[in-house]
């Protein structure tokens, strides 16, 4: 049985992965944690699945982690950091969802997988990891005679912008054409812009209502274009997707990871 430690627990997504592992058979939710305003909260789970259970959720983290064999984290960037720094310590391996990390916050992450395996990726479902392996082989085949615009929607409550799987998506087409995300990433359009440049990849943030998260990666030429499309139609498949990163985690040798890595589409 792997001890799950959930960080972030009263988020949306804490507790739609709260459910996911009370529905699973090999895990168990041995520690959960979130701010401090939330010490000594009683969450329920387990109602869908007919398996119901309370999880107490603390505001002492080092206390849940030592309970856990892994940690998975959706907070936010600056608590992430600080959360994985605490599972390194305590041997804990994690799993990190979060997203809108810099690269120094990256870096942090990388320093901390050589003590501990870590899985990061800004989305965890099945679907759109295999939407970043197509989006690199696609651009890898149409070359630059193609251009690439990538539109992305999320709900209005969505903090970051574009959402880290538009950049990953954004990265993994400059890669194959041979550009670089800093350098040839064009963040929406303003004003007398000129001719659309050969070496650039178009991106554009949506935000409105409930939207879960679509992502469109279009490759547009001369008389035709091709769309790759994911559409989340719930939270569920990114925690499902979780538990699959922490079952890989649990493993796994030190490293830093993606779900490319616990899929085996690398």
């Amino acid at each position: 049985m792997i001890r799950l430690c959930m960080a972030g627990a009263c988020g949306r997504m804490g507790r739609r992965i709260l459910e996911a592992a009370a529905a699973a058979g090999d895990i168990d939710v041995a520690g959960a944690f979130d701010l401090p305003q939330n010490d000594g909260a009683t969450l329920t789970v387990g109602l869908e699945c007919g398996k119901p259970r309370s999880v107490a959720v603390s505001g002492d983290r080092a206390a849940e982690l030592a309970k856990s064999d892994v940690m998975i984290d959706f907070t936010a960037a600056e608590a992430c950091v600080a959360n994985v720094r605490e599972a390194t310590a305590q041997g804990v391996p994690s799993v990190v969802g979060t997203t809108g990390l810099s690269p120094a916050q990256v870096e942090e992450l990388r320093a901390c997988a050589e003590q501990v395996p870590i899985v990061y990726a800004p989305n965890m479902s099945v679907g759109v990891n295999l939407l970043f392996k197509l989006t690199g082989e696609v651009a890898r085949i149409l070359g630059l005679d193609y251009n690439v615009e990538i539109v992305e929607v999320h709900h209005n409550q969505k903090k970051d912008s574009p959402s880290g799987t538009a950049v990953r998506l954004a990265e993994r087409a400059a890669e194959a054409l041979g550009m670089d995300y800093t350098t040839d990433v064009a963040h929406g359009r303003e004003g007398i812009v000129g001719a659309r440049p050969v070496r650039e990849i178009g991106m554009h943030a949506v935000r409105g209502g409930d939207v879960v998260g679509e992502h469109t990666v279009s490759f547009i030429g001369q008389g035709e274009r091709i769309e790759l499309v994911h559409k989340a139609h719930n939270r569920d498949n990114f925690a499902r997707g979780s538990l699959v990163a922490a079952r890989f985690a649990v493993q796994a040798r030190p490293g830093l990871y993606d779900m490319q890595d616990v899929l085996g589409l690398k």
